[in-house]
């Protein structure tokens, strides 16, 4: 086997390309072998540049392992050999017992999004590697995610008004150690990364078989690709048929299609418009694919007959509605004391009896 190589100043300069000009960089460091790497080839490509964008080092330390404050103050350590002001950003607060991973990544992106600001820097990078890429594929098809799901990341992408860049989603990890042994710069291994616990682990423990079936990083990354490319495509078709199909209404917080219509496009972008009104419409976030499938499914008959048929639902926080030949979405009514009293009433039990205080 071919032994990896390091990442050479021209090939970073390309990794680089169209940053030159952005003033301000916030780096996300963690320690690893992938964001030191990040660290030190973002810094060398800086600093050959006439006009340097300014660099700022963060490092989230999540405060789940006593070593992090450790490998927090490392990256310090490098950083100010590399003439880069680094930070060290803590995830305070109480710790959720399950989902850990999930929570402590919201809070990573959250934290580096608030440093970003503070710093005046527009652009964040991260040190994503196609290996990540893979193994993100491989995790969301074991979820059966949809075709924007198995996109995957992109190297560009947005974050709370932010610009969030992956440089490295075509470089495979072993170059990015390769790289950081190569300039004699210490790098922290964290033990998480190979806990059985954590689906990311599990899943890339099966890496090295898929690859011996011809499934590798890079064939599942032109794969994410290849998806991203198809889910623009379907993004603006359904752009263009919710400006073709939405009806005027007297009713603002309300969106409205012609029934007839809406039945007649194709199921994907049918079933993409309807999500996007309902996120827009409703109070409970992105929309799950498998409730948005269940709802539209079965919605479709009355779609399908609009002479007698109706329906009516919530999902996400919107009433979905096909009557009258329209197919109607507006915010549902807030949850809570008084709704509850309400339903009591429709339902012949009067008013709630209120409990004496104790």
């Amino acid at each position: 086997m071919k032994k990896p190589a390091p990442v050479s100043v021209s090939e970073a300069k390309s990794l680089f390309a169209g940053l030159d000009g952005v003033p301000a960089l916030l780096l996300a460091v963690s320690g690893g072998p992938d964001s030191t790497a990040l660290l030190m080839l973002a810094a060398r490509w800086a600093q050959a540049l006439k006009t340097q964008p300014k660099l700022f080092a963060a490092t989230v330390d999540h405060g789940l392992r006593k070593e992090a404050r450790r490998e927090a103050a490392a990256v310090g350590k490098v950083a100010k050999k590399l003439r880069v002001a680094h930070r060290i950003l803590r995830w305070n607060g109480k710790k959720p017992s399950t989902g850990i991973q999930q929570s402590a990544r919201q809070a990573r992106y959250r934290l580096l999004a608030e440093a970003a600001r503070k710093a005046g820097a527009s652009h964040i990078l991260t040190a994503h590697t196609l290996d990540d890429q893979a193994e993100t594929v491989v995790m969301r098809m074991a979820r059966g995610s949809g075709i924007t799901g198995l996109g995957a990341m992109a190297r560009r992408s947005r974050l709370d008004g932010l610009i969030l860049v992956r440089p490295f989603l075509e470089l495979p990890k072993l170059r990015l150690i390769a790289t950081v042994r190569a300039a004699k710069i210490p790098y922290a291994e964290d033990p998480s990364n190979a806990d059985p616990q954590f689906t990311r682990a599990r899943m890339r423990r099966l890496m090295p078989e898929l690859a011996r079936e011809g499934l590798d990083a890079r064939r599942l990354a032109i794969l994410a690709r290849r998806l991203r490319r198809a889910d623009a495509a379907l993004e603006a078709d359904t752009t263009r048929a919710g400006a073709e199909l939405a009806l005027s209404t007297a009713e603002p917080p309300r969106i409205a299609f012609d029934a007839d219509k809406f039945a007649k496009l194709p199921a994907e972008i049918a079933l993409r418009l309807l999500g996007r009104v309902i996120g827009g419409m409703g109070t409970e976030g992105p929309v799950e694919l498998g409730k948005l499938e269940a709802l539209f499914a079965a919605a479709t008959p009355a779609l399908q007959n609009r002479e007698t048929a109706r329906f009516r639902r919530t999902l996400a926080g919107a009433i979905v509605t096909v009557t009258d030949g329209q197919l109607t979405v507006e915010k549902a009514p807030a949850r809570g004391r008084t709704a509850a009293r309400q339903l009591l009433t429709m339902a012949g039990r009067g008013q709630p009896k209120r409990r004496k205080p104790r």
